[in-house]
């Protein structure tokens, strides 16, 4: 099953997504060479700065998405201001149906 992460960044914090970002991409990188990983992206600002992110992953459970998202750097650092964890079912465009 697919969970879509909805992370809004905390304002102010951009320091601390520059300084977290190799974690951040390490873990990303991890997920996916799990296979646990469908996409992920930045939200972007009027300005082209990051203001949140957008990560899809495949995972068994609601509890085990909330853990993987849970365990990212980015919230271990504290950089967001809010994260929803959301079934999501990828309907167009999807390279696995």
């Amino acid at each position: 099953m697919l969970f879509a992460f909805i992370c809004a960044d905390k304002p102010g914090a951009l320091q601390v997504r520059l300084d977290t970002r190799p974690e951040h991409v390490a873990y990303l990188n991890e997920l996916n060479a799990g296979g646990k990983l469908a996409f992920a992206g930045p939200f972007l600002g009027d300005d082209g700065k990051p203001t949140g992110s957008l990560v899809v992953v495949k995972a068994g459970t609601i509890e085990d998405a909330r853990q993987i998202a849970d365990n990212d750097p980015y919230a271990k650092a504290g950089l967001f201001a809010s994260v929803e964890v959301k079934a999501w079912n990828w309907v167009f465009n999807n390279p696995e149906a």
